[in-house]
């Protein structure tokens, strides 16, 4: 059986966000298995999201429960699990 890895949509970062400063967020939650902070490939700023997996689903739920609505940095924070992502044929 493979490991149970949850990933969490994060909305309504500051655009100074990195992927480090996601990764000391969600780590009091759980191992952090991957970070993307998405960018727009023509600036290379980012768009204010981005996707956060954690090991474990509980890890998860105590996040979602704890940062949806965090202030961070200046912004209120949108968590919410992640939405799978759609196949292109």
């Amino acid at each position: 059986m493979g490991r149970d890895v949850s990933t969490v949509y994060v909305a309504n970062l500051p655009w100074r966000t990195t992927e480090d400063d996601l990764v000391e967020l969600f780590a009091e939650f759980g191992a952090v298995v991957d970070v993307r902070v998405i960018q727009d490939p023509a600036t290379g700023r980012s768009r204010g999201y981005g996707f956060v997996e954690l090991e474990t689903t509980e890890s998860m739920e105590r996040a979602l429960a704890s940062l949806n609505g965090r202030e961070f940095n200046g912004r209120r924070l949108l968590v919410s699990p992640a939405r799978p992502k759609r196949q292109e044929y």
